[in-house]
This record gives C-alpha cells, sequence and structure tokens, in this order.
C-alpha cells in the first residue's frame, strides 16, 4: 500500500512576491535554453530560478533567501490538495483533468508499490540529486496514476489559482482505491528521491495521483525526427489521415507504413534511429524533414493506457518519451520542505 500523507506546503506569498502568473512555469525537463531566460526574466522569484539554476548551491542561497524576505510562506497545518487543470490539448478540444496533490513516500520498484514505465539515464538524475541536496525541498511535484474514478472538487472557490490551474487546500487525504501507482511524468526525480534516501534523506516527495477513469486524462503521441534512419524500409501508402494506420515513415515527400504488432514507440527503437528529435505536432515533424533538417520522420499513434499499464506491470520499461500526457503539471504552485 502506498503510504500518502498530507504535508506543510510552502507557497508563494504573492503580497511580496507578485503575481503567482508570474512566477510558475513547466517542468524542468520540458524548457528550452530560450525558454528558461523568459521565465527568468519574469520575475526574480520565478519557479525557474530554482528548477533550472546557474548551479544547485546557488538555488539554495535563493531558497533560503526568498524565505528569509517572506516571499515563501509555509502552511502551519498539514493539508492535501484537490487540483483541477483546464486545458486544450493539440488536438484543439477542451478538457478538464483533476487529481490529489500529496506527499509520497519513494518505496523502491521491486515492491510493486510504485511502477515505472519508460527508462531513465544518469545525467539528469545526477543534476537532480545535487540540487535536491541544496535546497532540501521537493520543488516540483511528479505525476503518477492510480485506477480510480475522478477526484469530487468543492464548491467553492479555489484557494489558489493560476491560468487553467486551480487547488484547494482540505484536511486530510481522501480515500484512494487499489494499490498500485504508476509513474506518468516523473521517473528521473523519483529515482532521485530514492537516491537522497539512501543517503539518510527524507525519502518523500511531492506528486498528484491522478485517476485514470476520466475523460480529462489523455495521451497523445511523441513524433520522432531523425537525421538517420538506417536503412529503414515500408510499404508506400497514401498520405494518411488525422488517424494513422501504424507507424508511418515520412521522407522525400513520401508516406511508408512499418507494419508490426509491437508498440509504436518500441517499432521505432528496434530500427536504431540515429539523430533523434522530437515533437508533439506532427506538421512540425513533417515540415523538418521538407526543409532538409533531417532525412526522416516517424509519425505514431498515441501509447493506450491500458498498454502503458501492462508493460509496467510486466517488470518492463519503454523507450524514453513513449507517453506524452498532457497538459504538464505546473511547477510553483506548492513546494514541499523536507526539514
Amino acid at each position: 500500500m502506498a503510504d500518502v500523507r498530507p504535508f506543510r506546503a510552502e507557497r508563494y506569498d504573492e503580497t511580496q512576491a507578485g503575481p503567482l502568473d508570474q512566477l510558475v512555469a513547466p517542468p524542468y525537463d520540458v524548457i528550452s535554453p530560450a525558454e528558461r531566460e523568459q521565465y527568468l526574466a519574469r520575475s526574480p522569484y520565478n519557479v525557474v530560478h530554482l528548477t533550472l539554476p546557474d548551479d544547485a548551491e546557488q538555488a539554495g542561497r535563493d531558497l533560503a533567501d526568498w524565505r528569509a524576505q517572506g516571499v515563501l510562506a509555509r502552511d502551519w497545518e498539514p493539508a492535501a490538495w484537490l487540483l483541477s487543470q483546464d486545458y486544450t490539448g493539440p488536438d484543439g478540444f477542451s478538457r478538464t483533468r483533476s487529481g490529489l496533490v500529496v506527499s509520497l513516500r519513494a518505496e523502491p520498484y521491486d515492491r510493486g508499490v510504485v511502477l515505472p514505465h519508460e527508462r531513465t539515464h544518469s545525467g539528469p538524475k545526477e543534476g537532480r540529486l545535487r540540487l535536491l541536496r541544496a535546497t532540501r525541498t521537493q520543488l516540483e511535484p511528479i505525476f503518477l496514476l492510480y485506477e480510480g474514478d475522478p477526484v469530487a472538487l468543492p464548491d467553492r472557490p479555489p484557494d489558489l489559482q493560476s491560468g487553467g490551474d486551480k487547488l484547494w487546500r482540505v484536511a486530510a487525504v481522501p480515500d484512494l482505491p487499489g494499490t498500485e501507482l504508476l509513474i506518468a511524468d516523473g521517473h528521473h526525480r523519483y529515482e532521485t528521491a530514492l537516491a537522497y534516501a539512501a543517503e539518510g534523506g527524507s525519502p518523500y516527495l511531492m506528486v498528484v495521483l491522478v485517476p485514470t477513469r476520466q475523460e480529462g486524462l489523455t495521451i497523445f503521441p511523441t513524433h520522432r525526427i531523425a537525421e538517420h534512419v538506417n536503412g529503414a524500409r515500408g510499404t508506400p501508402i497514401d498520405e494518411p489521415g488525422d488517424e494513422l494506420p501504424g507507424v508511418v515513415l515520412y521522407r522525400d515527400g513520401r508516406y511508408e507504413l512499418l507494419e508490426s504488432d509491437a508498440l509504436d514507440v518500441e517499432v521505432v527503437d528496434r530500427l536504431s534511429p540515429e539523430g533523434v528529435t522530437y515533437t508533439a505536432r506532427r506538421e512540425d515533424a513533417v515540415a523538418t524533414v521538407d526543409r532538409g533538417d533531417a532525412e526522416a520522420a516517424f509519425l505514431l499513434r498515441p501509447t493506450r493506457i491500458e498498454d502503458v499499464w501492462a508493460v509496467a506491470r510486466r517488470g518492463e520499461t519503454m523507450p524514453q518519451k513513449s507517453t506524452y500526457f498532457f497538459p504538464k503539471l505546473t511547477s510553483g504552485l506548492l513546494f514541499h520542505p523536507l526539514d
């Protein structure tokens, strides 16, 4: 059974820090260098000063200064938070996704409480561990799934709001069905929490638990753009419509179908293309090839949530960027000090 509990959240005092919309940002791993500069310029207190600092020690100093200045204030009592996110997806449809913000004890994967589905790399984890040591604070939530119905939201104004995000403070953690949690986004940060706990630090981290049985939970594809495709060949087809028939290879203005019973992301992974970059927009993938900036693009269908669960329960992992859960969680709404 997952150990989830309320926590004493730390959050911006807008009377000292300024409007919340100027302080929040997407997760650190989806921010480009140019976007980082834009967020840093928005406010001296924007969360990116902490999540993407020049160095970890500077983030620790900034965090201490913000606390001393009253820019951040900590709740006196532990609480859980109900989260609602209104968003428009890459497909143009508007939806709402709900979840629960709590503190979760990180458990090794072999205990079967928290399941991964994607592979990780050592570099990002080393950087996140340095940051965690310097700040002793979980600066961003990670995104986990559980099999359940949508959470019931209070019939009152939210306690925090920024853009499409709304948060309601509740005194206790609502009952959660089931025992398994699946990491949707945040594998590197989860494994960083395990490493930090192994050093003697707190094993807890801030998570958003999202139930799967809701229309607002969506997965979009992440298409692959490759500098070289290592001789990959398929069956020529006409330009496909919105619903792809399988993995489609686009190059030289032509489309080819790569037929296989494997998941789309696994089909491409087995081909070992070189110089791969990613995009959620099919038209961007095609345009990159048409400009001559890449040899080809692999156009993929979205991975189904039931397939993600199946892979995780078998104890297997998928290639990176196998799932694109949209929207990403917003960083800077809440912080989770570990002292």
